[in-house]
């Protein structure tokens, strides 16, 4: 037993000096969770964000709209269940997409079915709302204008948007991820062109969790205010703002796992999401429902969408009803489970 004991002894220690060479590479809870860590993908997505200003996303609407959220998908090589959330939020016109993350498997044949798979989602998302013009331009449905200016099939922008997981980013999976969604840190507002003819807007964040931690590069931005989007006087420029993360704020039960985020990170995020006067924050991860509000935040942490988790349909993903005087939520029911063989 003596023997025994020292053996663990001598293993923590190497593992000691060993993880701390590899600190930024290692979760809160010692797990090994990319080849890349989170400083270099957050400068990475930083970087991408201000070559790629002309191009910023926008989204317009008109009056009220829903977005559909799902997470942790775990992808391999049966994309039911992922392509049921894209084919659910096309039929019910959602505005947009939200993924919290845990897309796929790391492999490289795993996201090249993601990949075909959000392809096909973008061409029949766009045969629904586009009009071909001719054979190289289209014309969105719903334009405010009168005579809208056509744009190409690569101009459009199918609104999928995720966040990156931990298993997204293991085995070195963040070149696989990045190559498809070039940013793990990143904004998107949401132009809403109300009855009377005036216009709000919201604000979408997207954080990168993925290693359990934000990391350093990732508060120092915060803190510039990269994300801030206030007014001269020092007011919020949106009417809501939605913050998307993989890890947990909040641990659902005593029995389930905890947030891996340091006491200072957690800290830090409540206090950042009140400056930001952050309507909802959803999460993903630990595959396991919880809802609640903390100091005026409405916090919704959702089940795993996969169908090797959850081989039962089930309500695994949330829609999010998004009106000028009010705002809710309702579960969405997913059918597809494992085909029998």
């Amino acid at each position: 037993m003596k023997k025994n004991i020292s053996l663990y002894i001598l293993l923590g220690l190497f593992t000691l000096v060993s993880c701390q060479k590899l600190r930024d590479k290692i979760s809160p809870i010692g797990i090994l969770v990319a080849g890349t860590a989170v400083e270099d993908r957050v400068l990475m997505s930083h970087q991408f964000y201000r070559d790629n200003l002309d191009d910023k996303v926008y989204l317009v609407t008109k009056g009220d709209y829903t977005f559909l959220v799902g997470s942790d998908s775990h992808l391999t090589t049966d994309p039911g269940r992922l392509d049921e959330m894209l084919a659910i939020g096309l039929k019910d016109d959602d505005l947009f997409y939200a993924h919290l993350g845990d897309l796929a498997d790391t492999k490289a044949e795993y996201y090249y079915t993601l990949d075909s798979l959000l392809k096909e989602g973008k061409w029949r998302y766009v045969n629904k709302h586009y009009t071909p013009k001719n054979e190289y331009e289209w014309i969105y449905n719903d334009n405010p204008d009168e005579d809208p200016l056509p744009i190409t099939y690569d101009e459009i922008s199918f609104p999928f948007y995720p966040v990156v997981g931990n298993h997204d980013i293991t085995h070195n999976g963040w070149a696989l991820w990045s190559n498809i969604f070039h940013s793990s840190f990143y904004e998107i507002d949401v132009i809403d062109i109300l009855d009377n003819g005036d216009f709000a807007v919201d604000h979408l964040i997207f954080l990168d969790s993925a290693s359990g931690t934000l990391g350093q590069t990732q508060i120092d931005l915060i803190n510039q205010g990269v994300l801030d989007g206030k007014y001269d006087d020092g007011t919020s420029a949106y009417r809501y703002t939605f913050v998307f993360s993989h890890t947990n704020i909040f641990r659902p039960q005593f029995f389930e796992f905890a947030s891996t985020f340091t006491r200072e990170e957690t800290y830090f995020l409540l206090d950042q999401f009140e400056k930001w006067n952050v309507t909802a924050v959803f999460c993903g991860h630990v595959h396991t429902w919880d809802e609640r509000n903390f100091n005026g935040v409405h916090y919704l942490t959702l089940d795993s969408m996969c169908e090797q988790n959850n081989p039962d349909p089930g309500n695994y993903l949330v829609r999010i009803n998004v009106g000028n005087d009010n705002l809710s939520w309702e579960p969405v029911k997913m059918n597809y489970s494992i085909k029998k063989k």
